[in-house]
């Protein structure tokens, strides 16, 4: 009989089951059941089995059984180690007899799912011997009927599962013990499976043909139920022995049926994916797979067969299942090659069948050949000779050659099985491809579309499709020229021909990414040798690509968008001038006159598709400039002398001849340091006579009305605008391009000597922008001002993730619409202010971030307390989103190049403002996050009015992005190459008992900023806060970044005899990080946290009891636990398994409420399918129809 007592408690856990699970109950009734549940699971450990063994027994509902399962499987994973041996032993068989009673016709599906997760759990907490033990009556069971026989299949699917999916608490030798036991017991397994698999099939055939149509589904869904346990072992048993007992011919018999084909394709995906083993059963290996291929190749020519003869005839569920067929031998492609490769005539099959698949019709047949292509073109034994055989012949042979010529293929590699004419098809496939389904009508090719799913995004495909081009073009460069000289004549046609319809335009478009791919590939630096070397090639390719080139300058067009397209196909002739420079001169003129075709229409808003494409154009002679090297160093004074024409012609604008001064950097950067230099001379000079007099400085940036008045004078506005905007292009572009081994000095930095003139103005500026937010100066704005000072729509969108632009889009568009001449009233005034604003704080921002990174000249050329009374007098006053640039763009710049002697200003005058106000509001505006469920941000959001969800939205972003950035600051600072003193915890590790050998903090004051920000406790104590409060924000990004810093500071209290620093890490840094370690959203970051408790631990404790204090004031641990924890250290000296003994003492004192290590959990969860992306609907699991039938009307 049943103890009264148990089946009290059973009925109060059954009462508070139905309490929290009953959403009409009031919230604080609910939330007392769940707590009274947790504390039965905290509770005594046989009082909480004996319970829920009650509670899993079939007169209760199926909820409160569900959650009585859920309760033993805890009691299994968390506790089991609280039973003696004998109890462990008796509830283990007590769990196999539970079978039966779940093993009904009528019983839930879930109900069994969670029987037979008990089951395995309890095998693999208790090791793989005990299965031995329950192995007959597992076999028994599965004798009885196909429920138990379903049953049986489920417990064999999840006993690996801990090999299959990675998990943190089996890591080490109990992982590896139970991966040894299943091997070994694979014997009886898998003739177990075959066994399960061939019985209820037949039975299944059987009873339908009888129909007995019930009976057979229940075979049929044992079926199912074993095929996913066979898939569990194909991900990691011997292939030899799946071969062996019969499993791949078992599987393979199935596929003619619809009810198993899918699993079955799941099966043959696993095995394919499968690496060749080194050992002795290599051969057996390669056996295995080659039966493999003969069995999805002759599924596959069946399906072409039928495409090639009756396409109208085939379904969407046979594409599916073609796809899926295809899916594994892409797998097996690009894995097992060497399998067949001995049989050149089924390689040859093979990679025929593929070819067909790219060029099929279904876009998803192609795409899945298309990832076998780039697997195949990017191994290693590719051939490296270009054009020097036949191999890349227009004339050589097809597949179909004969057996002497396949063997010497054989002898060569895959790559001697990629002819011409296979290249050939693939390329032209890949040209025709590249544009999407709204942008062409018509039935050739299903072309791609946004609604496919599980494919990613059109530019992944996109750039997949320019990679294969690359690929076969550094491979075979003459096909590659012939194929897209074919198409470039197929496409532009007649030159005097003006396309006018979006179709046109779009193949057009696209076929100027296959030539751009192609002369990149073609031209490499690492085909030079082989061009140079075979004179009669870099002919043939000078002919073909010289054609096309001929072609493209004799075409008139002169409307904009075609003119860019134009100047797009001249840049992607960069490389092709690099070493054909005698055609620079004929680019370069056609470029110019593309650019003064098209008019310059700057009061006229429809012109701005205009301005758009002149600035395009620009960009073209960029493009060039990096592509072509020194190509155009002769033609440098010609391209100025046009310059300079255009321009006193008033017809070029101010950013135009930036972006054309930009490609003179480049140009120059190639030359070497003096002709850089002389040329930055020339583009700089005009601009410092603008720039440095002190007249524009008091008019506009003295007082604090000297900004609005030059929001008034537009002009010079956006000649400040376009000044500052190529100092930032100038620094980017002036680098020296030398060997990595002749590293030129930051002191010879060819603008080094120009600093001293642009920096002053630049950061009164940065002062003057800055001051419009601040209290005095914002009141008294004018109302186009002040609506300038809020965010622009693409920033919001932006930030709302409704576009792909980045909120830096804006500033190219700035350049485009704004070159002083536009003036429009209202809105417009207002977007270019706003527009200005942006444009140069930003660049602004990048100046000085730049300038930083050449070092000494960059302290030489300011006083840092200038700097930093620019950049911080109105930091209290400044948006997220401005702190955020300024953070991104100069402090971390600023830090990473600070030099030693500039430390203490940096830090005093940068760090301690910054980081001061930053502390205050983040801590403000993540309260309000978290308590309030809205963060309260300081930022002008614009009108959002009756938008309040995305108000939240981008204040939530918003603040989440500074305080990323906050922390990229704490990285910055425990950057290596700003510590190096900073001892290895190698180094410390044998020395860490010697209380002698401790230093003190100040010895590495001028090794490591850590320390020497230590030593400065008033501007260190908001960094140290700011460490320990983003351990308890739920933002894990910002945990990645500060991790390294709280690392260095671990380390420093380890290598130092500093009392103060080590109570912070051992009390105040420890105790943060383990409840950082409560929030799931720290889960893919909790490796590295609980590697710090180990550090702290093993290396502190030893000198410091508080590491063992805070241990011990967690909820659930006791003194025994700790003295095992410690005992459990002693016996091992790797971090790894320290690492894990740290872990699971975690998890015990908190009572498994870590909830960032609980995430690393498996669920157990089974599945009677496995989970597909695909048309997932039609496969849901044995309930999805219950009264339909089950497919097997479909075997025949």
């Amino acid at each position: 009989m049943e103890d009264p007592t148990t089946a009290a408690a059973a009925a109060n856990v059954a009462a508070a089951i139905a309490a929290a699970f009953d959403w009409s109950s009031p919230p604080d009734a609910r939330k007392a059941a769940v707590s009274y549940l947790e504390s039965v699971k905290s509770g005594d450990i046989r009082a909480l089995a004996s319970t829920s063994l009650l509670l899993v027994r079939n007169n209760w509902s199926s909820e409160i059984r569900l959650h009585g399962f859920k309760m033993l499987q805890h009691l299994v994973r968390f506790r089991w180690e609280e039973f003696s041996p004998s109890e462990r032993r008796e509830f283990a068989n007590y769990t196999v007899n539970l079978i039966t009673e779940v093993a009904g016709p009528t019983e839930e599906w879930a109900l069994k799912s969670q029987t037979a997760a008990l089951v395995a759990e309890v095998v693999r907490r208790e090791g793989i011997t005990i299965w031995s033990e329950l192995f007959p009556s597992v076999v028994s069971l599965s004798n009885k009927g196909p429920t138990e026989a379903e049953l049986v299949a489920m417990i064999l699917r999840w006993l690996p599962e801990d090999i299959t999916v990675h998990n943190e608490d089996l890591e080490g030798d109990r992982r590896r013990e139970l991966l040894r036991g299943l091997t070994e017991s694979l014997s009886e397994i898998l003739p177990l499976l075959y066994s399960l698999l061939e019985k209820h099939f037949v039975s299944a055939m059987t009873e339908h043909a009888n129909q007995n149509l019930e009976l057979a589904k229940q075979h049929a869904t044992t079926v199912t139920a074993t095929l996913n346990a066979v898939n569990a072992y194909a991900e990691w048993a011997p292939v030899p022995d799946l071969a062996k007992f019969g499993l791949i011919h078992g599987c393979s018999s199935l596929l003619p049926y619809n009810e198993f084909r899918l699993h079955v394709c799941e099966f043959f995906k696993f095995i394919c994916q499968r690496k060749r083993p080194v050992d002795a059963t290599a051969l057996e290996f390669d056996s295995a797979m080659n039966s493999i291929f003969q069995i999805l190749m002759g599924v596959s020519k069946d399906f072409l067969n039928k495409s090639r003869s009756n396409p109208s005839a085939i379904d969407d569920s046979e594409y599916e299942f073609a796809e899926y067929i295809l899916e594994s031998m892409v797998a097996l492609g690009s894995s097992n090659m060497q399998c067949i490769i001995g049989d050149a005539i089924m390689t040859s099959q093979f990679l025929q069948q593929m070819l067909e698949y790219y060029q099929h019709y279904r876009i998803g047949l192609h795409f899945q050949s298309l990832l076998f292509w780039l697997a195949l073109l990017r191994q290693p034994a590719k051939a490296k000779s270009v054009a020097q055989s036949s191999g890349d012949n227009p004339s050589s042979s097809s597949l179909a050659n004969s057996s002497a010529s396949l063997a010497e293929k054989y002898r060569k590699g895959t790559s001697a099985f990629i002819t011409d004419e296979i290249c050939s098809v693939i390329l032209d496939i890949s040209l025709q491809r590249m544009i999407k389904k709204s942008s062409v009508s018509g039935d050739v090719l299903e072309l791609w579309s946004d609604e496919l799913e599980g494919k990613g995004e059109f530019s992944q495909y996109r750039s997949r499709l320019l990679d294969i081009i690359k690929l076969i073009s550094s491979q075979k460069p003459l096909i590659a020229a012939t194929r897209v000289a074919q198409r470039i004549g197929t496409v532009l046609g007649n030159t005097s021909h003006l396309p006018t319809s979006a179709q046109e335009i779009a193949v057009i478009e696209s076929t100027q990414l296959g030539l751009e791919a192609i002369l990149s590939a073609v031209f490499d630096a690492s085909m030079e040798l082989i061009i140079n070397s075979n004179e009669q090639v870099k002919f043939q390719l000078r002919s073909i690509f010289e054609g096309i080139l001929q072609q493209l300058l004799s075409i008139k067009w002169a409307e904009p968008a075609l003119a860019e397209i134009l100047g797009h196909y001249l840049d992607s002739y960069g490389p092709y001038l690099k070493y054909f420079p005698d055609s620079v001169a004929s680019v370069v003129n056609k470029l110019f006159e593309l650019l003064t075709c098209i008019p310059i229409s700057l009061n006229d808003p429809s012109s701005k598709g205009a301005r758009l494409a002149r600035l395009q154009i620009c960009t073209s002679f960029i493009r060039i400039s990096k592509a072509a090297d020194k190509s155009l160093l002769p033609h440098m004074k010609a391209i100025a002398d046009t310059m300079g024409y255009l321009q006193g012609e008033g017809r070029i604008l101010r950013g135009e001849h930036n972006l054309l001064c930009e490609a003179f950097l480049i140009m120059a950067s190639s030359a070497g340091v003096q002709q850089q230099q002389e040329v930055l001379e020339w583009l700089l000079e005009p601009l410092s006579k603008m720039w440095t007099p002190p007249e524009w400085q008091n008019t506009y940036l003295l007082d604090q009305s000297g900004l609005v008045r030059l929001c008034s004078n537009v002009q010079f506005m956006w000649s400040i605008y376009h000044t500052v905007t190529f100092f930032e292009k100038a620094l980017k572009r002036s680098g020296v391009k030398k060997p990595a081994s002749a590293a030129v000095p930051k002191s010879m930095h060819p603008m080094s000597p120009h600093l001293p003139w642009i920096l002053p103005p630049l950061l009164k500026l940065i002062r003057a922008i800055h001051a419009l937010w601040s209290e005095p100066v914002a009141q008294n704005l004018n109302a186009e001002i002040k609506a300038a000072k809020s965010m622009s729509s693409v920033e919001q969108a932006s930030l709302l993730g409704e576009t792909t632009l980045k909120i830096n889009a804006g500033r190219s568009q700035v350049g485009s619409s704004s070159d002083g001449d536009i003036h429009d009233e209202g809105e417009s005034k207002e977007n270019d202010i706003r527009n200005w604003l942006k444009g140069t704080r930003d660049s602004g921002y990048n100046v000085i971030g730049l300038s930083a990174t050449i070092g000494e000249p960059f302290y030489r050329s300011i006083e840092v307390s200038s700097l930093a009374l620019a950049l911080m007098e109105n930091i209290q006053s400044m948006e997220f989103r401005h702190m955020r640039q300024l953070i991104h763009l100069v402090i971390v710049p600023v830090i990473k190049n600070c030099p030693v002697n500039q430390w203490e200003v940096c830090i005093v005058n940068l760090l301690h403002p910054l980081l001061l106000h930053c502390h205050q509001a983040l801590c403000f505006s993540w309260n309000g996050l978290l308590r309030e469920g809205r963060a309260k941000l300081p930022d002008n959001l614009g009108n959002l009015t009756g938008l309040e969800l995305k108000v939240e939205v981008i204040e939530e972003k918003l603040l989440r992005d500074l305080t990323r950035e906050v922390c990229s600051v704490l990285s910055a600072i425990a950057s290596p190459g700003l510590n190096p003193g900073l001892p290895s915890l190698e180094q410390l590790g044998t020395n860490r008992g010697d209380q002698s050998a401790l230093r003190n903090l100040e010895s590495f004051a001028s090794t490591s900023l850590v320390g020497f920000l230590l030593l400065h406790k008033t501007q260190a104590i908001p960094v140290l806060r700011i460490t320990i409060e983003v351990l308890n924000w739920t933002d894990a990004e910002a945990v990645n970044k500060t991790v390294p810093f709280c690392g260095a500071l671990v380390l420093l209290s380890i290598a130092t005899n500093n009392t103060e620093l080590r109570q912070f890490v051992t009390k105040d840094l420890l105790s943060a990080i383990i409840q950082g370690l409560s929030f799931e959203s720290n889960a893919f970051i909790c490796a590295e946290l609980v590697g710090l408790c180990r550090e702290i631990y093993v290396y502190l404790s030893d000198r410091d009891p508080t590491p063992r204090q805070v241990l011990m004031s967690l909820p659930h641990i006791k003194q025994e636990d700790l003295v095992a924890f410690e005992d459990a250290l002693s016996k091992t000296l790797s971090p790894k398994d320290q690492r894990q003994h740290m872990r699971s003492l975690l998890m015990l004192a908190t009572g498994n409420q870590l909830k960032a290590l609980a995430a690393q959990k498996t669920p157990n969860l089974i599945t009677n399918v496995t989970a597909r992306t695909r048309n997932s609907a039609k496969h849901a699991g044995p309930n999805a129809e219950e009264d339909g039938p089950i497919g097997l009307a479909a075997m025949s």
